[in-house]
């Protein structure tokens, strides 16, 4: 699991529709508590809630997760500033989300690559 203090590249995100607490905790590095926590915190964050309760995140989710982390961790912002940082600057979140998809794409891109290449 990374740590706040560790700057290692996340993993890529697959190619799903949905995702489990679990699965999100591993591609944004931060535990499925936090990521309860955050909920709570940030109204950007609605995961769809199925039969019992269980959380299920879509790629957007896990964009905004990882935004959150990077804020939070990286940045040095509080919950707070965190929270203002994502709804104050609209443009500028939608220009990182941009980014952060293209970059995705990037690295999916180059897995394909690879493979086409053996």
């Amino acid at each position: 699991m990374l740590e706040p203090g560790n700057n290692s590249e996340l993993p890529p995100i697959p190619g799903k529709r949905y995702f489990t607490i679990g699965e999100v905790s591993e591609l944004c590095g931060v535990k499925p508590h936090v990521l309860r926590y955050w909920e709570q915190e940030f109204p950007q964050l609605k995961p769809v809630k199925r039969r019992g309760n269980r959380r299920y995140y879509q790629r957007q989710d896990v964009l905004i997760i990882r935004q959150i982390r990077n804020l939070l961790y990286d940045q040095g912002f509080t919950i707070g500033g965190a929270r203002q940082q994502l709804t104050g600057d609209v443009a500028k979140n939608d220009v990182n989300q941009s980014q952060q998809i293209v970059k995705q794409m990037r690295l999916e891109l180059d897995e394909i690559l690879k493979i086409l290449r053996r």
